[in-house]
């Protein structure tokens, strides 16, 4: 049986978010889990915590297991930045790992500007909602903007996130990494500054920039992303 691919959100969003991904990859009988983390999706009233995170990655890897097969594992953003930690606490439990949309080490000045910032928004009286789904929808095209929002906005888990990114050393961790990593970035991704030192900090590393692609790039550009998915999957697997 093909290795699973286990598929990790980013901050707010869920599972749906992966929509377009799941269906190309089922169409070529690759079988997928789309997992949704605490706070997020079918767990909004759960609390995030980074243990609970990353609890649901380890439960997701070893139900892949039983395949047979040792599952890659894709993190979009917050995903990412959980799946790099999560594969260097674990070695040799996964084929590959594709981090997209992480490439910025988390630094405390931007971490806390964001803390305000959503406490802020949430004086709103619908807690930010209509600015997150007026953002998405101006920013992301059509089906994406609705995969983006299609399982619930998790207004209520930004401190938590945020607090949690700030224990988080991704380059000190992609160095601990021995399986293939596949950095995939929008070309106008804030969220890329470090994409050389992720890429020089990584023992078996490469890295695709996707061009007109924002930081939302499986959603903005979701046919070259699956494109590169499936190229780091195949390598991963193969080997």
């Amino acid at each position: 049986m093909p290795a699973t691919v286990i598929l990790v959100h980013g901050l707010r969003t869920s599972a749906t978010l992966w929509r377009q991904q799941v269906e190309h990859l089922g169409r070529l009988g690759i079988p997928t889990d789309a997992i949704d983390l605490p706070g997020h999706g079918r767990r909004l009233q759960e609390r995030f915590t980074l243990d609970r995170a990353l609890q649901g990655i380890g439960d997701a890897v070893t139900a892949a297991e039983a395949s047979g097969s040792k599952p890659y594992l894709v993190g979009f953003s917050l995903g990412g930045y959980l799946a790099i930690e999560w594969v260097a606490r674990n070695p040799g439990r996964v084929a590959g790992l594709l981090a997209a949309a992480c490439a910025t080490v988390p630094h405390p000045v931007i971490m806390h500007g964001w803390r305000a910032a959503s406490k802020v928004i949430h004086t709103f009286p619908d807690r930010g909602r209509a600015l997150n789904d007026f953002t998405v929808r101006l920013f992301v095209p059509q089906p994406g903007a609705t995969d983006v929002i299609a399982g619930g906005v998790a207004l209520e888990v930004m401190d938590d996130v945020l607090r949690s990114l700030l224990t988080l050393h991704p380059l000190e961790r992609l160095a601990e990494i021995d399986a293939p990593v596949l950095f995939v970035n929008g070309r106008f991704d804030h969220v890329r500054a470090h994409a050389g030192r992720y890429l020089a900090a990584t023992r078996n590393g490469r890295l695709i920039t996707v061009p007109g692609a924002s930081h939302m790039v499986s959603v903005v550009r979701p046919v070259p992303f699956t494109d590169a998915l499936l190229d780091g999957y195949r390598q991963a697997t193969s080997d």
